[in-house]
């Protein structure tokens, strides 16, 4: 990403990337993570009320969401599948964030001129990278979020591990990579959109002296990171929830997903959860980013007074 190339600031190395980009999305799941559980259970809404045969609508709006699983199953329900969510971010934002750098070097041949072109193709590449080692966290993180208590009590699932070994026992291994292809989808388009969105604003702010390299320009290239990132991201998030929270043989793959939900939803179907979306992506950029811009920072001035102490 652009900026942090001063003389007296040493250029963060792709391992103070790849480890901090890590933190600094987990830092960000534990704020956001209460809007992101919201936002599952609004995609998934549609379906729900198709399996209890009955259309009475449970989930009203983001904070309506949150206060009926407060007030119905504990406020211990907003954070189902935190673990899972910080597994999935230490991995997933770990290659997706970290190396997006370093694949752009890669596709320019290790000159810093990047074209939107290179920005989109390594963007692509990581968002790809990061579903191939990742995916059976999102697999569990979403089931966890997605679940209700029974009326006995009960939950599909007691513990994450618990949740691995299930799935993998009762779909296959599989089962652990369901909704594989969706993902890769979701994540090169997020990627893109997130990635390269911040990087131009960011550019832009900086060749126009609109702001210095700070916390105020971090803040506002995350912001509209998050927007654009919502926008095209949430019709292929909404696909891949359900697909993902499904169970075996309900629907034939990604695509018939979406022409069942176009048929019996309509196409507002594939923007159920935008607020929520909008809320948890622009507040998950903003903290992530402003995080991962100070832990390049810190990270590299540790490194580079290691040394030269003196």
């Amino acid at each position: 990403m652009v900026g942090m190339k001063s003389k007296e600031q040493k250029v963060p190395s792709a391992a103070v990337k790849f480890f901090g980009a890590g933190t600094a999305a987990c830092i960000a799941d534990l704020v956001t993570f209460p809007l992101d559980t919201a936002k599952v259970r609004l995609q998934i809404q549609g379906e729900s009320q198709k399996a209890e045969g009955g259309n009475v609508v449970k989930y009203r709006g983001v904070f309506g969401t949150i206060t009926t699983m407060v007030r119905t199953e504990g406020p211990r329900s907003l954070y189902s599948g935190l673990v899972a969510g910080l597994q999935r971010q230490m991995s997933f934002a770990s290659v997706r964030i970290g190396l997006y750098d370093s694949m752009k070097q890669f596709y320019t041949r290790g000159t810093d001129s990047a074209g939107i072109v290179i920005r989109l193709m390594a963007g692509c590449t990581t968002g790809a990278m990061a579903v191939a080692f990742a995916q059976p966290t999102d697999v569990v993180k979403v089931r966890f979020q997605a679940q209700v208590r029974l009326a006995d009590g009960g939950r599909r699932y007691n513990s994450t591990l618990d949740a691995y070994k299930t799935i993998a026992r009762d779909e296959g291994v599989r089962g652990l990579w369901k909704g594989c292809m969706p993902n890769i989808t979701r994540n090169a388009i997020v990627n893109c959109a997130e990635l390269v969105t911040y990087d131009i604003i960011k550019e832009l702010i900086l060749k126009y002296d609109l702001m210095t390299d700070n916390l105020p320009c971090h803040f506002t290239a995350a912001f509209g990171a998050g927007f654009c990132t919502t926008v095209v991201a949430s019709p292929v998030d909404v696909v891949k929830t359900r697909f993902m929270n499904s169970g075996t043989g309900q629907y034939n793959g990604a695509i018939n997903c979406a022409f069942t939900m176009l048929r019996h939803e309509g196409p507002t179907a594939f923007y159920k959860g935008f607020m929520p979306s909008f809320l948890r992506l622009g507040s998950w950029n903003i903290v992530m980013f402003v995080t991962y811009e100070q832990i390049k920072r810190g990270m590299s001035r540790a490194q580079q007074y290691w040394e030269s102490p003196f």
